[in-house]
């Protein structure tokens, strides 16, 4: 059996450790040969530590992958099968900022919604369709596995934008999955089905199906009493509107408290703001407290402290996809990938959030019950704005880009969003180069 080789772009993330522990956990099924770890100059301390880690738990484990740290990815690229991507553009610095100003301007400050998504998405995307160019020249087979938020943008972008075969990850849905499970008291996953359906960050449970019946109303039921194991864990608790589940008649993700519980949420983010600090300030934190305990020489396993970072199981969504594709598994995953289809009102070429039958070819999506009328319509306008924002990114147009944010429900127009976007692409010139290019 050939050796895989496996690139992680953003190598030095304080989620690798999870990435490693799931391919350990695979080795039967997923042969690994060679580990490539890439990062930039900016994250070399990070790397290095992350290698020691690494080397560590896989001597543990008593198995032979070659571990490499670089900062060379095209050296990284030539001839991998996997390419996992979970970089962070401009460091949580610029996620900080993003927030920050966002809520300067009395908008809500998020990474991957309203204008600290659009912010994200325009440092990011550039750089992930430079990735994606290099793999159509060094490793025009592999597949590429985005985990880098906004991860449906970032998708969109390189699906439209590049030959190279990708999929988009999101912990989201699998921490909903496993919220189902806990709910209906299943001892495994595999008991039941959960179909879900969206964009990115704005997916929806529609059919939860276990023993011959559709448990979703049963779930919902669960949920609107208090229990809510759905919503991750660095999400503060929550209730949604009275009437909001039984009137939906499907499972919004947590993320989707943005926009039904806009005011609320804008409220507490400013609190949290003038008190811990915003969410990227918070993570800073955690990750320093996360790099000291990787730091130990005694430490070969990936430490528990790392499930209070928002991203937990991404890792391990992303080892059983490669495993799914290898082995041609065809389980059933909730991934980014082009709706072909899927659901009924989105464009088919667009990438869409659903669950998908995982092939040795990629995903093949399933489809779902149309959406109800006021839904649909909110995801139209969600995918315009995406849209839009790819084409800011890439063209660095400020008129696209105000066309994209006052689509946004989470964006106040006006003289506050001029000066916002002003501020934005000015604090983020070395890393939004397409916006400060001088026009003919």
């Amino acid at each position: 059996m050939s050796k895989l080789k496996i690139v992680v772009i953003g190598g030095g993330s304080s989620y690798t450790p999870e990435l490693i522990e799931g391919l350990l956990k695979r080795h039967g099924e997923l042969p690994v040969g060679a580990l490539w770890l890439v990062d930039i100059e900016e994250g070399r301390e990070k790397l290095e530590i992350i290698m020691g880690l690494a080397r560590r738990m896989i001597a543990k484990a008593g198995l032979s992958i070659d571990v490499v740290a670089t900062l060379d990815r095209r050296a990284a690229l030539e001839g991998a099968d996997f390419v996992c991507s979970q970089f962070r553009a401009g460091c949580l610095e610029a996620r900080i900022s993003d927030e920050r100003i966002s809520l300067k301007y009395g908008l809500i400050g998020q990474e991957t919604n309203g204008l600290g998504g659009f912010a994200n998405a325009c440092r990011t995307i550039p750089i992930a369709l430079e990735i994606a160019h290099e793999m159509e020249q060094l490793c025009p087979d592999a597949w590429l596995l985005n985990f880098t938020n906004p991860s449906g943008m970032v998708t969109e972008a390189i699906l439209r934008h590049s030959g190279v075969k990708t999929v988009g990850l999101c912990n989201v849905p699998v921490i909903m999955q496993k919220g189902v499970a806990q709910l209906l008291e299943c001892e495994n996953e595999s008991d039941f089905i959960m179909q879900v359906a969206g964009l990115n960050h704005f997916i929806f449970a529609r059919q939860i199906l276990h023993r011959g019946k559709d448990r979703l109303n049963d779930v919902i039921a669960h949920i609107s009493a208090g229990r809510d194991p759905l919503v991750p864990r660095n999400i503060p608790p929550f209730s949604w509107p009275k009437h909001l589940l039984q009137g939906l008649g499907m499972i919004p993700c947590a993320y989707l408290r943005y926009y039904y519980m806009k005011g609320d949420i804008l409220k507490q983010e400013q609190a949290e703001a003038g008190g811990e600090g915003t969410r990227g300030e918070v993570v800073k934190q955690l990750e320093k407290e996360l790099f000291d305990l990787y730091r130990d020489p005694s430490l070969a396993v990936k430490p528990k402290a790392l499930e209070g970072r928002g991203g937990q199981y991404y890792s391990e969504a992303a080892c059983e996809l490669m495993n799914a594709i290898y082995n041609d598994k065809r389980t059933i995953m909730h991934v980014n990938t082009r709706n072909n289809g899927a659901i009924n009102g989105l464009p088919d070429d667009c990438a869409v959030e659903v669950s998908s039958l995982i092939t040795r070819s990629g995903p093949l999506p399933l489809n779902v019950a149309p959406f109800p009328e006021d839904t649909l319509r909110l995801l139209q306008l969600m995918k315009s704005f995406e849209q839009l924002t790819i084409e800011a990114a890439i063209t660095g147009d400020r008129h696209t880009a105000w066309r994209a944010l006052v689509l946004n429900p989470l964006i106040t127009s006006g003289e506050a969003l001029e000066q916002a976007l002003d501020e934005v692409i000015e604090h983020n010139r070395p890393l939004m180069p397409a916006f400060h290019r001088r026009r003919g």
